[in-house]
């Protein structure tokens, strides 16, 4: 799993409008890791789902041959 951003601390913005400001990075940062986890989430459902088909057929085959 990805490590979650961490938000800049009190001292890290200097509040002079900077472009891009420590926050403006943090909040794409967010963005990106949020994408991340969602990516990494329906990989993991798809490979359950995988996995779940594949038991179901082969203790399917293995009642067929009872």
């Amino acid at each position: 799993m990805l490590e979650k951003p961490t938000p800049p601390g009190d001292c890290e913005c200097c509040e002079a409008g900077c472009e891009p400001c420590v926050w403006d990075i943090y909040y794409e940062d967010m963005r990106e890791w949020k994408a991340a986890q969602e990516k990494l989430k329906a990989a993991q459902e798809v490979e359950s789902a995988d996995g779940k088909t594949t038991e179901n057929a082969d203790e399917k085959q293995a009642e067929s041959r009872v």
